[in-house]
């Protein structure tokens, strides 16, 4: 069986991938760049877990909508 992937463990990846590009293209990748992305992540985290709260069950309702039961 395979295990899924709880809600902490994406909004923290989601939030990871977003600061290290975002820090990347606005500061450019230099000395001093992990502590900045380490920065940027400690606000986004919080919101990422929010985000994904509130657009988890807006996805399962558009995708119950969209996909047939099967008969």
């Amino acid at each position: 069986r395979q295990r899924q992937m709880c809600i902490r463990d994406r909004s923290s990846i989601m939030a990871m991938l977003m600061c290290l590009v975002i820090v990347g293209t606005g500061t450019g990748v230099h000395d001093g760049y992990a502590m900045r992305v380490w920065q940027a992540y400690k606000l986004a985290m919080p919101v990422a877990f929010v985000c994904v709260l509130i657009v988890r069950p807006v996805v399962v309702r558009l995708v119950l909508l969209s996909v047939r039961q099967p008969a």
